[in-house]
């Protein structure tokens, strides 16, 4: 699907800052959407040609598994561009805490000592939430520090048909607590949330913090139709066959057990009509059981079950979901929002997804498929059920879809970084 989504241009000499400024980004996780999030940003950044110096302060697995988004940095970056890892020292000291809080308040302290040495005018951590107790306890930051916030959950009681524990009750009184402390820090000035649901209720806890939406940046690009095809025959799917696919990690956090279970109770004419297409790594711990049991289904039903059991690289991945007739996301209590969603809007294909949460919620108020118990294999059977008894348009919403893409480009993800921070740094 071509991307038309229009991004205006930032008027770089209202906005941008002096030369001598410095924009930090800080993010040691080398997995996930992170390598991403910070290519986006780079190439927003030179094709925008903004003023100033861009320090990536990350680990050093980071230089040695991301190559890719490194040459990008040195073919635009102009030597505006600067990769920062944190020294192997202070890598084996964050990795030798057996206590999660000394780990997030020595994490802190490495930001603190890299943006005071780079004389940073600006700093973002490009994953807030760790770091809340660290804002509010720890040391001062020498720089106006934002960030991103991807998982809020104290305001899921407001989602209508979701239940609550108490357990998950007292975990969101927590977290709101919490977050109310950090926000109260006098060097934090922004903060971008992925759950734009979310960003109402977080403004109420401070006034000098300004909270923002942020898109979940997604690449739309044009399906090479050579690759795609060459992928279909590599797979082998029975072209006769609807596939639903599985995409990211199969473990029992993203639902591959009761998927498998709900498969089970489908009948038999449902089975034979299905290709479950399961693309992604199997953790080590998981991988005996989910591979037992996927044997096991395909000795004794007609489903055709294809497993990559790799990480896909992400100029595949929208070959993937555009071999795809339905995306399943049967996440078990996912918290925050999933990139899965949106390739599969941007691809046009509906997804089958847990009522839960954010994920819930937007497909819902997006019309982008189905949502049901996800931890009830007997309403994941029946949702698939239902995608062959119903017509295309009752199950999701084409239009819906293309805009809710739209919504989170990765143009759209760095211009709301960008244009921020620079009027910040203008003001």
């Amino acid at each position: 699907m071509e991307n038309t989504t229009t991004i205006v241009p930032i008027n770089v000499s209202k906005l941008s800052p002096h030369p001598e400024h410095r924009i930090l980004l800080f993010d040691l996780i080398t997995g996930g959407h992170h390598p991403s999030y910070i290519r986006h940003l780079i190439e927003y950044w030179c094709h925008q040609k903004l003023s100033g110096i861009l320090d990536i302060v990350v680990s050093p697995q980071f230089l040695e598994l991301h190559q890719d988004v490194i040459n990008i940095s040195l073919e635009l970056g102009e030597n505006r561009v600067k990769f920062i890892p944190i020294s192997l020292e202070e890598l084996s000291l964050l990795e030798s805490q057996k206590s999660s809080i000394k780990k997030f308040f020595i994490e802190w302290n490495i930001f603190c000592q890299y943006a005071k040495k780079q004389r940073a005018t600006q700093a973002i951590l490009m994953y807030i939430d760790h770091l809340q107790l660290p804002l509010a306890f720890g040391q001062k930051s020498p720089c106006p520090v934002g960030g991103i916030y991807f998982r809020p959950t104290f305001h899921y009681s407001n989602f209508a048909n979701l239940k609550l524990n108490r357990q998950e009750i007292f975990r969101q009184w927590r977290q709101k607590l919490v977050l109310f402390i950090a926000m109260q820090n006098s060097q934090l000035n922004y903060l971008y949330c992925l759950d734009n649901f979310a960003v109402e209720h977080i403004s109420q806890l401070s006034k000098k913090v300004t909270v923002l939406p942020l898109a979940d940046p997604v690449d739309t690009i044009d399906i090479d139709t050579s690759k795609y095809e060459k992928l279909n025959t590599e797979l082998g799917i029975d072209k006769s066959k609807s596939v639903f696919l599985l995409f990211g990690v199969l473990d029992n956090r993203k639902g591959i057990y009761p998927l498998l279970d709900a498969i089970k109770l489908l009948p038999i004419d449902i089975q034979k009509k299905i290709c479950l297409l399961l693309a992604g790594p199997i953790p080590p711990s998981e991988r005996e059981e989910i591979e037992k049991r996927i044997l096991l289904l395909s000795q004794n039903s007609p489903i055709q079950i294809i497993l990559k059991n790799k990480c896909i690289p992400s100029k595949e991945v929208g070959n993937y979901f555009e071999l795809a007739d339905f995306v399943l996301v049967p996440y078990q209590k996912h918290v925050g929002m999933s990139s899965v969603i949106v390739h599969a809007a941007a691809a046009q294909k509906p997804v089958l997804t847990s009522n839960y949460g954010l994920l819930g919620q937007l497909v819902q108020e997006h019309q982008l498929g189905l949502t049901f118990d996800s931890t009830s294999p007997a309403e994941i059977a029946q949702s698939i059920q239902k995608v062959f008894a119903i017509p295309g348009e009752e199950i999701a919403n084409l239009e819906a879809m293309y805009k809710f893409a739209s919504q989170n480009s990765s143009q759209k993800f760095a211009h709301q970084i960008f244009h921020d921070i620079y009027k910040l740094s203008a003001s």
